[in-house]
C-alpha cells in the first residue's frame, strides 16, 4: 500500500494545494495531508484551524486523511508507516528548497524518498502568503481558496 504524505504549513490552504491533494488522491492508496507545527513561524490560523480547514476539502476523498505533526518529518513518516513525501512545487525557487530538504530527509533515512508534483499552471502565482497579503487589504480571494474554506478565512480576518 503505498502511503504518501503531504506535509505543509497550509495557513490557509490554496486552491494550488488541493490540486496536490486532488491528483495525489488518484496516484497514491492514501494520502496523509499533516499540518506542521513549526514554532519558528507565525501562522493566522492554528493547526486546529487549519486541520478543520482541510477536513472540509479532504472530506470529498475516501482516501485522504489530515492530521498534523512537530518534529522531523522522518520520524513522522515512520510514525504513519509511510515511505513517501510528496511536495507540491510551483517554481524553481520552490525546487531548491524543497530539494535540499529531500536530500536532508534521505541522509536521515535514506528509505524515505520524496516525490515532486508540479502544481497546474494556473496556480503555479499562488501562495498562502500572497492569499494573506490580499485578504489582509479587502481584495476578493474567492477564486484563489477552495470555497469550503473562503467563510472562514473571511471570518479570521474580520476578528
Amino acid at each position: 500500500m503505498a502511503i504518501a504524505i503531504y506535509p505543509g504549513s497550509f495557513d490557509p490552504i490554496t486552491n494550488g494545494h488541493q490540486d496536490i491533494i486532488d491528483r495525489a488522491s488518484s496516484i497514491f492508496d492514501k494520502v496523509i495531508v499533516s499540518v506542521l507545527e513549526n514554532p519558528r513561524k507565525k501562522p493566522l490560523f492554528t493547526v486546529e484551524e487549519r486541520v478543520e480547514m482541510l477536513n472540509l476539502i479532504a472530506a470529498k476523498y475516501p482516501n485522504v486523511e489530515v492530521d498534523s505533526f512537530h518534529g522531523l518529518l522522518i520520524d513522522y513518516a515512520k510514525k504513519k508507516n509511510s515511505n513517501i513525501v510528496l511536495k507540491g512545487l510551483r517554481a524553481i525557487a520552490d525546487f531548491e528548497f524543497e530539494f535540499q530538504m529531500a536530500l536532508v530527509n534521505r541522509k536521515l533515512d535514506p528509505h524515505l524518498e520524496t516525490i515532486f508534483m508540479m502544481t497546474s499552471n494556473r496556480y503555479s502565482y499562488l501562495s498562502s502568503s500572497i492569499v494573506k497579503e490580499i485578504a489582509f487589504f479587502g481584495g476578493d480571494i474567492s477564486d484563489l481558496v477552495p470555497p469550503e474554506v473562503y467563510p472562514l478565512i473571511r471570518k479570521k480576518l474580520q476578528s
